[in-house]
């Protein structure tokens, strides 16, 4: 008896047996989408003419929401003749005067406020190290008119 059930076994060869991998791609979808969503990403545009200095202590930056990204151009040899010295919005806007950065930085303020309640904006000021620091002066001065008052100097983490 035990060799007939045997035979019958052998007999249907024609099933291949295969594991079905559509759950397990599913699984692995669903946790790529779980951590790109959860995930808190840090997203500041860079303008390629400032080079900011170097700082032994300077710290990463955990979050980029409730950035105001002002950038200063400093008077280095990288940087076009026409542009050296002038201040520009994170657009690549130029603004020439304290009454434009304050109203930049009031717009910008007001939008932060209106998308999260909680969050305290501040002036993310991009400086060249070649920077005129009367420059830096007017911008956090003219940040301040329009009532943002906490400040981040941009710089780079140098290892050592």
């Amino acid at each position: 008896m035990a060799s007939e059930k045997l035979r019958r076994a052998q007999e249907d060869e024609g099933e291949d047996m295969f594991l079905d991998m559509s759950p397990m791609i599913d699984l692995v979808f669903l946790l790529l989408i779980f951590f790109m969503v959860s995930s808190h990403l840090i997203i500041v545009r860079i303008d390629k003419n400032v080079k900011p200095p170097t700082a032994d202590h300077a710290e990463v930056a955990e979050n980029s929401h409730g950035r105001i990204v002002i950038n200063v151009y400093g008077f280095s040899d990288d940087i076009d003749a026409s542009q050296q010295g002038k201040i520009f919005d994170a657009d690549g806007n130029e603004l020439d005067t304290s009454d434009q950065i304050t109203d930049y930085v009031d717009r910008v303020k007001q939008r932060v406020m209106e998308s999260e309640a909680n969050l305290t904006p501040r002036l993310h000021l991009r400086a060249d190290k070649t920077t005129d620091t009367r420059l830096i002066k007017k911008v956090v001065q003219a940040a301040a008119a329009a009532g943002v008052v906490d400040v981040i100097f941009a710089t780079y983490k140098v290892n050592r």
